[in-house]
C-alpha cells in the first residue's frame, strides 16, 4: 500500500532529528550523516546488481548495510564496506569528502555509537522510501525527500550554516526567467558559481526536457560533496562540480586557461562577503572580470560575483543572480560599476523579494536579471517589487505558489501592473543618477483612506469614498443607486439601516448574476479536467498534471472582474500540495483502489480509515439515510442534554435544590443521593409516625455496622480474620466457613472430651450462625469458634436490619406517592430531581442507541469498501473528494469579495454615522444630566 508523501518526509525528518538530538550533533554536521545515508540508499536501490551509470560493488548495497546491525565495529564496516568501496568505483574518492561514520566526536563511542547508527539505518529501512522504480527527473520521492530534508537542515543549522541552500521557490522563479526551454542540445551549459548543494542548478534541469551540462563551483568541501551527491540522485551524474573559492580561484576554464563561457547561469552567492579579494589584485585579474567596471569595495563582494557571472556568460548568455537590495542604490565604487552595466544594457530586470527568506540572513533580497542578447535594442529595465507577496512560515517567509507564477508570468511577458511592475526606460534611470532603488519607480503604498472633515462635521459620506468602490459598481451597476443617496452635493447617505447591508447586497439580482457567472467558470474548468483526472494512470506524471490543471483554471479567470486568477490558483494549488499531490502518487502506485488501514487499536475495537477515500466519503454516497437517521438521534440527544442543563441551573444557587453544581454536571449518583435527601425530608414533614420508626431502625443498623467494623479493626483481626482475606486484602465469608469446618475436624479427632466433640457435632458449612452456641468451654478453639459466631450473628442482625429498612421505605415511597400530585413542602424538589434523573436516563439510552447506530455504520462501510469497483472510486475521488473541496474554497473567495465589500460601506456608514453637532449635543445632554446628578447628592460647584 502507497503511503501519504508528506507523511513519509515528515515521519524521516522527525526521526532524523530525534535521533540528531540524542547523538549531540548539530544540525550542520549531522544533515552530512543523514544525506550521505540517503544517497546510498538512492543508489543501491536504483543501480545494485544492474548495468547502469552507476556501479554497487558486490556487498556494499543498502541491504548490507542493514545485515551491519548489532556488530560492534558497525561505523569502521560502513566506512571500508559500504561507503569508501561505492565512491571509488564510481571515481568519486578524492572528489567527495566522505562522511566519517567511526567518529567518536560527533557519533558516540561503544555502544552509544552502535546504537546510533542502527537507529539511522532503521529510518531508511522504511518500505515505503523506496526508489527502485523512482524517475528522478520527476517530483517524485527522491526529489521532495531531499528538497524536504535540505529545507528543514538549512532552517535548524543556524545564520551562519544555513546558506548552502536556496529555498525552492526562489530556485524556480530564476529557473523560469532566463527562456532555459531554448535549449536544444545537451550542449547546452548551465553553471552557478556559488552551487551550494546544487539545488539551483537542477531546478533549471527540470524546467526542460533536455539533458543539460550541468557545472558548478562550491568553496565548501563538504558541501560540493552534497552536491554531487545530489546530481547523481538527480540523474546528473555527469555534472561537473569544482571545489574552490569561485573569485580568487575559477576552476572552470578553456584549454587556453581563459574562463569557460555558458549559455545560462544561475546563483545565490553568499551576502555582502568581506575581504572577497584575498588571493586575487582585481586590477591585475588575469580573467580581466573587472577592467571595464569598476573594483567593488573590499567589505563588499556583492558585485565581484555579479561581475564573475558577466564574465562567464557567452555572448547570447543570459543570468539571474540572487544579490542583496543594497546592489541597487549604493553608492562611491558600487555605483559606478552599477552605471557601468545599466549604459552596456546587460540588466535586462529587477525583481525585489520580500524580506527574510533566505537561511543565511534576514535583509530583504532582488533578483538581478542579466542578458548579453538583444543588447542593442534594449531601451530600459524591467522591474518588480514582489515583496507583498509571501506566506509566513515560522521564523521565515516563503512565495507562495501564486505569488511564484505572477512574477514569471509578468517578468517573461513584460507586462506593467499597478503597483506591481513597470518597464523603466534608461533615460529616467539616468535621471535619477543610475540608482536602482525600485521604490523610485514603482509605488507600492496603499492610497490613504482620508478623513473627510466635511462630512465630519455635516454628516454625510463622501463621494470620493463611493467612487472608490467603482470596480463593484461596474459589476454591479444598479447596486450603487439602491445603497445610496445624495443628501446634499458631493455627499450621500444609506438608504437602508447598516445592518442590512450585508443582506441587500447578498440578495441584489446583479450579485447573484456574478456569483452565477462565477459558479459557471467553475463548472466549465470541472467539465473540461474530470476526465483527465479520472484518467490518472500508472504512467501518470503528477508535475505535468498539477501543471495542466491549474494553466487551465488560470485562463479560465483570466479577465474576470473582481477576482484575482492568482487567488483562485493558489486555492487549487494549496489543496495540491495539501491532498491531491498525495493521492496522486498513491493512485499511481496502487491505481483507483481504496485500501483500508488501521488508524487506532485496542483490546475494544480495531478503527479503519482509507487515505484515499475516508469513510466519510463513503457514507454520505451510499449510507447518507443511515447518517441523518444518527444524526436525528444526536440532534434528539443534544436537545434532552439542553433541557438537563436549564433545569439544574434553574435549580442551583443559595436556597436551591443544588448549592453549587461543578462545570454543570451532576452525576447520577449524585442525583440519587439528593433524592434521597429530599424524600428524608417529605416523609418527616408528611409521615413523621412512620419515618420515626423507621430511623430507629437505620441508628440499630449503624449500631450494627459499627460492631461489625469493631470486631474486623480490633485484635481480633490479626489474630482470627487476616489470614483468611484474600490477596487484596478482603474477608471472604467462604474462607471463614471452612476454617470453622477445620476448626471441627480437630476438636472431632483431639484427646478433648466428648461432651465439647458434642458440642460441634452439628456444625455444618451453612448453619453456624443458627446454631444455639454458647460460649462455655475455656479452650483456644472454641474461643475462636466464639469469635466466628459472633462475627456470623452481627452480619446475619446487619442483613434482618436491612431488608427492614427497605419494607419501611417503601411504606413510605407508596404514602409519598399519593401526595405527589399535591404541592406540599419538599414536593416541587423531589419533581424536578425526578426530572432531571429522568432526562439523564433518556440521554444515556440515546448515547447507547447512537453507539450501536455508528457501529452499524461502520460495518457497513467497510464491507462497501470490498464491493468499491474502480469507476465508484474516481467518483468518490475526483467528484466528492477533490471537486467537492474546491469548489467550497473558491466559492469561499467569491464570497470574501462582497464581504469586503460589505465591510467597506458599514466602515464608511459607522465613521461618518455622528455629526460634529451630534456629538456636540451629546456631551451637552451628558454635561446635564452629570450636573443634575450632582446636585441631587449635594454638590453645588462654585
Amino acid at each position: 500500500m502507497a503511503i501519504k508523501k508528506s507523511q513519509l518526509y515528515s515521519t524521516l525528518w522527525e526521526g532524523c532529528n530525534a535521533l540528531r538530538a540524542s547523538g549531540g550533533m548539530d544540525y550542520a554536521q549531522f544533515k552530512d550523516y543523514v544525506l550521505t545515508m540517503l544517497f546510498i540508499k538512492y543508489v543501491s536501490d536504483k543501480y545494485a546488481g544492474k548495468d547502469g551509470l552507476i556501479t554497487i560493488p558486490d556487498g556494499a548495497t543498502f541491504e548490507d548495510m542493514v545485515a551491519l546491525k548489532g556488530q560492534k565495529d558497525i561505523g569502521d564496516k560502513i566506512n571500508k564496506q559500504i561507503i569508501r568501496p561505492i565512491f571509488r568505483e564510481n571515481g568519486l574518492e578524492g572528489s567527495v569528502e566522505l562522511v566519517d561514520f567511526n567518529d567518536d566526536d560527533k557519533l558516540g563511542s561503544d555502544k552509544e555509537k552502535v546504537d546510533l547508527l542502527e537507529d539511522l539505518i532503521r529510518i531508511f529501512e522504511n518500505p515505503a522510501l523506496n526508489f527502485k522504480n523512482n524517475r528522478a527527473e520527476d517530483d517524485d520521492i527522491l526529489g521532495d525527500a531531499y528538497e524536504f530534508l535540505m529545507r528543514h537542515f538549512a532552517s535548524e543549522s543556524g545564520k551562519s550554516k544555513g546558506n548552502f541552500y536556496t529555498p525552492a521557490e526562489v530556485s524556480r522563479v530564476l529557473a523560469k526567467i532566463i527562456d532555459i526551454e531554448k535549449a536544444e542540445s545537451s550542449d547546452f551549459s548551465v553553471y552557478d558559481p556559488t552551487c551550494g548543494s546544487g539545488s539551483l542548478l537542477l531546478k533549471v534541469a527540470m524546467e526542460t526536457d533536455r539533458h543539460l551540462s550541468l557545472y558548478g563551483q562550491e568553496k565548501e568541501n563538504s558541501v560540493k560533496s552534497l552536491a554531487i551527491m545530489n546530481m547523481w540522485m538527480h540523474g546528473y551524474e555527469d555534472a561537473i562540480i569544482k571545489k574552490g573559492n569561485t573569485i580568487a580561484r575559477p576552476d572552470h576554464k578553456e584549454k587556453d586557461g581563459s574562463l569557460k563561457r555558458f549559455d545560462r547561469v544561475v546563483a545565490n552567492p553568499p551576502f555582502s562577503v568581506k575581504n572577497w579579494s584575498q588571493g586575487i589584485t582585481p586590477l591585475d585579474d588575469e580573467f580581466k572580470r573587472f577592467i571595464h567596471y569598476g573594483v567593488p569595495p573590499d567589505k563588499n563582494g556583492d558585485y565581484a560575483f555579479l561581475l564573475h557571472i558577466i564574465a562567464s556568460l557567452k555572448g547570447t548568455g543570459k543570468a539571474a543572480v540572487i544579490l542583496p537590495h543594497g546592489v541597487l542604490f549604493r553608492g562611491n565604487a558600487e555605483a559606478d560599476i552599477r552605471q557601468n552595466l545599466i549604459e552596456r544594457k546587460y540588466i535586462k530586470g529587477i525583481i525585489g523579494l520580500p524580506p527574510n527568506m533566505f537561511y543565511g540572513t534576514g535583509i530583504p533580497a532582488c533578483i538581478i536579471v542579466i542578458d548579453k542578447e538583444n543588447t542593442d535594442t534594449r531601451t530600459g529595465i524591467f522591474m518588480i517589487d514582489a515583496s507583498k507577496g509571501y506566506l509566513k512560515d515560522g521564523n521565515k517567509n516563503r512565495l507562495r505558489e501564486q505569488d511564484i507564477h505572477k512574477i514569471v508570468d509578468v517578468f517573461n511577458s513584460q507586462k506593467p501592473l499597478g503597483k506591481y511592475s513597470r518597464f523603466v526606460p534608461f533615460d529616467e534611470i539616468k535621471t535619477n543618477e543610475y540608482n536602482l532603488n525600485i521604490p523610485r519607480y514603482i509605488d507600492t503604498q496603499e492610497d490613504e483612506d482620508i478623513q473627510d472633515l466635511d462630512a465630519h462635521i455635516n454628516g454625510g459620506i463622501p463621494q470620493r469614498d463611493v467612487d472608490g468602490m467603482n470596480p463593484y459598481w461596474q459589476v454591479y451597476p444598479s447596486l450603487k443607486s439602491e445603497l445610496f443617496e445624495e443628501v446634499r452635493p458631493g455627499y450621500n447617505a444609506l438608504k437602508a439601516e447598516a445592518t442590512a447591508i450585508k443582506e441587500a447586497i447578498f440578495s441584489h439580482q446583479e450579485f447573484k448574476a456574478y456569483r452565477k457567472e462565477m459558479d459557471k467558470l467553475f463548472e466549465s474548468w470541472k467539465t473540461k479536467n474530470i476526465p483527465t483526472l479520472k484518467g490518472i494512470h500508472e504512467e501518470t506524471s503528477p508535475k505535468q498534471l498539477i501543471h495542466a490543471i491549474a494553466e487551465d483554471l488560470l485562463t479560465e479567470y483570466s479577465g474576470k472582474a473582481l477576482v484575482d486568477r492568482y487567488d483562485m490558483y493558489q486555492h487549487l494549488m494549496d489543496y495540491w500540495l495539501d491532498i491531491m499531490k498525495d493521492d496522486t502518487y498513491m493512485i499511481i502506485e496502487d491505481g483507483w483502489v481504496a485500501k483500508l488501514h488501521i488508524v487506532k487499536q485496542t483490546k475494544k475495537e480495531t478503527v479503519y480509515d482509507c487515505d484515499l477515500v475516508p469513510k466519510h466519503l463513503v457514507v454520505n454516497r451510499y449510507f447518507r439515510e443511515d447518517l441523518k437517521a444518527i444524526q436525528a438521534k444526536e440532534s434528539e440527544k443534544e436537545a434532552r442534554e439542553n433541557d438537563f442543563t436549564t433545569l439544574l441551573e434553574d435549580n442551583t444557587g443559595e436556597e436551591a435544590i443544588f448549592e453549587d453544581v461543578e462545570n454543570g454536571k451532576v452525576s447520577k449518583a449524585e442525583l440519587n443521593e439528593k433524592l434521597n435527601e429530599y424524600q428524608d425530608l417529605a416523609f418527616a414533614t408528611h409521615f413523621s409516625e412512620h419515618f420515626a420508626a423507621y430511623q430507629a431502625t437505620q441508628e440499630k443498623l449503624e449500631k450494627c455496622t459499627l460492631a461489625i467494623r469493631e470486631v474486623l479493626e480490633g485484635d481480633l483481626w490479626g489474630m482470627f480474620f487476616e489470614k483468611l482475606a484474600n490477596a487484596k486484602g478482603k474477608l471472604v465469608k467462604g474462607n471463614i466457613q471452612e476454617r470453622i469446618l477445620e476448626l471441627q475436624r480437630q476438636i472431632t479427632v483431639s484427646d478433648l472430651p466428648d461432651q465439647y466433640k458434642e458440642k460441634v457435632a452439628l456444625i455444618k458449612k451453612n448453619n453456624f450462625e443458627s446454631l444455639a452456641w454458647e460460649k462455655e468451654i475455656q479452650h483456644p478453639w472454641f474461643e475462636e469458634l466464639d469469635v466466628y459466631y459472633h462475627y456470623f450473628t452481627l452480619l446475619s442482625e446487619q442483613g434482618s436490619q436491612r431488608k427492614q429498612i427497605k419494607k419501611q421505605r417503601d411504606v413510605l415511597l407508596t404514602k409519598l406517592k399519593g401526595i405527589m400530585p399535591t404541592d406540599g413542602e419538599y414536593i416541587p424538589e423531589i419533581k424536578t430531581i425526578e426530572k432531571l434523573m429522568a432526562l439523564q436516563e433518556e440521554i444515556t439510552q440515546l448515547s447507547s442507541k447512537i453507539k450501536e447506530a455508528y457501529s452499524e455504520l461502520e460495518e457497513k462501510t467497510i464491507r462497501k469498501y470490498g464491493e468499491l469497483t474502480g469507476e465508484e472510486v474516481q467518483t468518490l475521488v475526483v467528484d466528492d473528494k477533490w471537486m467537492t473541496t474546491l469548489s467550497t474554497n473558491i466559492q469561499s473567495e467569491i464570497d470574501e469579495i462582497s464581504q469586503r465589500l460589505t465591510g467597506r460601506i458599514m466602515e464608511l456608514a459607522e465613521r461618518y454615522d455622528s455629526t460634529l453637532g451630534d456629538l456636540g449635543k451629546s456631551v451637552t445632554d451628558y454635561e446635564s444630566k452629570v450636573s443634575q446628578h450632582l446636585l441631587n447628592m449635594g454638590v453645588v460647584w462654585s
